[in-house]
């Protein structure tokens, strides 16, 4: 079992950065890949980025490439999402979710864990 918190959201304006936060309860973190989601109001849940159990593969939804970083501590056991170049349209209720491989790792209903979300809003 793993339990997911996130933390780090925040009210930012647009330009500005943000660093999210998963930290991660039990012993099996290590062992799942993780991925960031994010759901604005009225939109379906959407993938954002996605990292390999052992850090070294990462992938990102490309309006965010070059502007978010995904990371992982293992030994600290949490996930991190490095978010700069902020913009409006980022703004949104950001998960960290964990699932076993990275096999569609973009989808929402493959993860297995998820966190309880933290909101991010970037003001014009």
């Amino acid at each position: 079992q793993v339990q997911l918190v996130e933390s780090g959201g925040g009210l930012v304006q647009a330009g500005g950065s943000l660093r999210l936060s998963c930290a991660a309860s039990g012993r099996t973190f290590s062992s799942y890949c993780m991925g960031w989601f994010r759901q604005a109001p009225g939109k379906e849940r959407e993938f954002v980025a996605a990292i390999s159990w052992s850090g070294d593969k990462t992938y990102y939804k490309d309006s965010v490439k070059g502007r978010f970083t995904i990371s992982r501590d293992n030994y600290e056991k949490t996930a991190y999402l490095q978010m700069n170049s902020l913009k409006p349209d980022d703004t949104a209720v950001y998960y960290c979710a964990g699932k076993e491989n990275l096999y569609e790792r973009d989808q929402p209903d493959r993860y297995r864990y998820w966190g309880q979300g933290t909101q991010v809003t970037v003001s014009s």
